[in-house]
């Protein structure tokens, strides 16, 4: 019978598996790349500006998305309840404690990031002290605190990272082809703008598909870990399902941030099609609760 640690087990598992398959889908891009290009130059400055782009998310992502989303920083005077609320947890969980900050914003919803737990961040809507009850309060922030202990901040900006570079290299390719259309007709030019045209279309599509992956597969861990820090998954169950019903919009949210969120802040494009299922950046609630109320803590 599957446990809250085989459902976490599994989910680790699966998501290093989709690391892995994107790594060698990018080493797969840039041999083809290298390939017709008949130079390892471009390779070269793919890694250069991944490193590039990888330390500055590492170090500043955090700071990015606070200011996106309006995020403003609180201390214990502002709201004692909730500092003792995340401190608890934090002691439970054997984590520093995270900042604690609030956005202006009436839906129900909250995200967690920072480069690692001594620099954890969590921040929560206004809606979501105001329309939640204590213990589904308090699965939502244990959900947040599972994914500053389960790293999941880093494991995303890594994979965002992979994302960009797999579209330049494929939008790099796609001119480069085409130039050498124009400059060497020949047989080698047509295949070349064949295959450039295949991965531009494709490949920033697969990327992105992984990408998404990967963030469900982050969100079914961190449900499971939270449950285990409250020892009470109906909790997070019955906020999961307060947060998705609710009509209220969330302005601050688009698509690059949307995935941090613990739920969706998109309304009404939750849908039971598996096509659709593979550009959601959640989990579908429904697939969620079943999932928590099948636990056995």
């Amino acid at each position: 019978m599957a446990t809250l640690y085989t459902h976490a087990d599994s989910n680790i598992r699966k998501t290093w598996l989709y690391l892995l398959f994107f790594l060698v889908f990018i080493i797969l891009l840039g041999w083809v790349i290298s390939y017709f290009l008949e130079t390892y130059i471009v390779l070269w400055i793919a890694v250069i500006y991944s490193i590039i782009v990888s330390v500055s998310s590492y170090w500043y992502s955090d700071k990015i998305v606070l200011a996106m989303s309006n995020a403003k920083r609180i201390y214990k005077t502002d709201n004692p309840e909730l500092f003792r609320l995340v401190e608890n947890l934090a002691i439970t969980a054997g984590l520093p404690m995270p900042k604690i900050y609030i956005i202006n914003e009436s839906q129900p919803n909250a995200f967690a990031t920072g480069r690692n737990p001594e620099h954890g961040v969590i921040a929560v809507t206004k809606g979501l002290l105001g329309k939640l009850e204590k213990v589904e309060l308090e699965g939502v922030i244990a959900h947040e605190m599972a994914h500053i202990g389960n790293k999941d901040a880093l494991l995303q900006t890594l994979v965002v990272v992979l994302v960009g570079t797999v579209v330049i290299l494929t939008d790099f390719f796609f001119r480069i082809s085409f130039y050498s259309r124009g400059n060497r007709r020949n047989k080698g030019a047509g295949i070349m703008s064949l295959v450039a045209i295949i991965l531009a279309v494709l490949a920033p599509l697969l990327a992105n598909l992984v990408k998404l992956a990967i963030s469900r597969k982050r969100e079914f861990l961190a449900d499971a870990s939270g449950a285990l820090l409250t020892r009470y998954p109906e909790g997070l169950a019955r906020a999961l399902e307060k947060i998705s019903q609710d009509p209220a919009p969330l302005r601050v949210a688009n698509n690059s941030t949307a995935h941090l969120f613990i739920s969706s802040p998109f309304r009404g494009r939750e849908s039971n099609s598996w096509l659709t299922k593979l550009f959601m950046t959640h989990p579908p609630v429904k697939e969620r609760t079943r999932a928590l109320r099948g636990l056995k803590v």
